[in-house]
């Protein structure tokens, strides 16, 4: 495999679950992962997943906000072990501004430690987030 494509397929495979984000300009960063984070039960309002948790920041005005609660649930009801708890943005702003979460819904996925193991913006598909739980478990 080329240089190129190896590129590519990285760069693929990043975006597939929001570790790619856009400026303002157009151009595409790879943002810093967040393992070294942990999160608990205390801080999240409600008790973290045996093997993984899905965290889903939310407003009240956000449409796509309510499909991926409907996504997250359906994953968390399939995968034995798995949470997912909803957090209100506007409720959270301590969690929001430490977390670096600039829109909803953002989807953070965290192992058994709670640590942040991936993220992603807007609305994810079933398919990638049962991918992400595979590097959380």
């Amino acid at each position: 495999m080329t240089g190129v494509m190896v590129c590519v397929a990285v760069l693929a495979a990043a975006s597939a679950f929001g570790v790619l984000h856009r400026r303002r300009s157009g151009r595409v960063r790879v943002r810093a992962r967040d393992d070294e984070k942990r999160l608990g039960a205390g801080r999240l309002g409600g008790e973290l997943g045996e093997r993984a948790t899905l965290v889903q920041f939310s407003s009240a005005f956000c449409a796509p906000c309510r499909a991926t609660r409907r996504v997250l649930g359906e994953v968390a009801g399939m995968v034995p072990g798995v949470a997912h708890i909803e957090i209100d943005a506007e409720d959270r702003l301590d969690l929001v501004r430490e977390l670096d979460i600039l829109k909803t819904p953002t989807v953070l996925v965290l192992d058994a430690a709670g640590r942040v193991v991936r993220r992603a913006t807007g609305l994810p598909r079933k398919a990638d987030v049962i991918a992400a739980l595979g590097e959380a478990v």
